[in-house]
């Protein structure tokens, strides 16, 4: 992007204006299978009481966290590729900045949640329902949307006061102090690594627990290895867009670079609900039911 006072241009679609319709065609479509397949999965899990358990509940939470992410950036997005200005105001690009990095960091928080409800439902079963009470997961929630909420409420005002973002510094503050971003970045950063490190040692105590256990090790696949996808997604996606951001050459290709930056609000939104639709029996027998057998039902009068 580019600054111009109150406002960026956004260079990025530069790259898009010979095929402007195909890439709204395709961005269209893209929205619309997010929305349909995580409200889908919404739905079920809210309207069916057998799935009111720690784990459906923060599959629901993280279907949530898709949409909310996704409202962040593509009716904007769609919007700019209609629009011939394609200009995004300071205001507003730190509202957009605020919910991707929310977003993100909402995700890492209840894929973390979910790792713990795994290692409780493995390695301590017997305890489980002791451990992950009702009160006890929605606590679990409530941190995860509220800690990056705080730390990016935070990160808004200092941008607003010292230029204080990674991204949003480049543009508008080129010769500004970067010792406070770098500070607040890495004591950002520092929170969400101690998320992953404490997923890495679940891991190990569940993939230990199930080498002893065929019973154990069903379970390890059927519910295990889509939120393990789901994190090495996140991860990957992540850290390439941190990389990306922080130390890519500009001499990269336009495209590639979209694709970094777009990756994050694509590929989980999009592929987790389908993880969770054809890994997980219970949904995928409930969306069945809903979708189908429902139908059949004959209509009282």
């Amino acid at each position: 992007g580019q600054h111009n006072s109150s406002a960026f241009t956004l260079s990025g679609f530069n790259d898009t204006l010979g095929y402007r319709a195909v890439v709204f065609s395709l961005a269209s479509l893209c929205y619309f299978a997010i929305l349909f397949f995580n409200v889908a999965i919404i739905i079920v899990i809210v309207s069916d009481e057998c799935l009111h358990e720690p784990m459906y509940i923060l599959l629901c939470v993280h279907c949530i966290n898709g949409l909310y992410g996704t409202a962040g950036f593509y009716p904007k997005f769609l919007a700019d590729l209609l629009s011939s200005s394609r200009v995004i105001s300071y205001h507003g690009c730190l509202v957009q900045a605020f919910v991707l990095y929310s977003f993100v960091c909402s995700d890492t928080s209840i894929l973390t949640a979910l790792a713990y409800d795994r290692y409780v439902a493995i390695c301590l079963p017997l305890q489980y329902h002791s451990i992950m009470t009702n009160r006890r997961v929605y606590s679990l929630v409530c941190l995860s949307w509220l800690t990056p909420f705080c730390i990016f409420s935070i990160n808004i005002v200092l941008t607003r006061l010292f230029c204080l973002n990674w991204v949003i510094v480049k543009l508008a503050c080129p010769d500004s102090n970067t010792v406070i971003n770098n500070v607040y970045a890495l004591a950002t950063l520092s929170i969400y690594v101690v998320h992953w490190l404490f997923v890495v040692w679940t891991y190990m105590y569940i993939v230990k627990t199930c080498v002893q256990s065929k019973e154990d090790r069903a379970k390890f696949i059927q519910t295990c290895v889509p939120h393990l996808i789901s994190l090495i997604m996140l991860f990957v996606i992540v850290v390439s867009d941190l990389m990306h951001m922080r130390f890519t050459s500009s001499d990269l290709p336009l495209s590639f670079q979209n694709f970094s930056s777009l990756a994050v609000v694509l590929i989980p939104p999009l592929t987790n609900p389908l993880l969770y639709r054809f890994k997980l029996a219970m949904i995928r027998k409930r969306i069945f039911v809903l979708l189908f057998l429902r139908k059949k039902l004959p209509v009282s009068s």
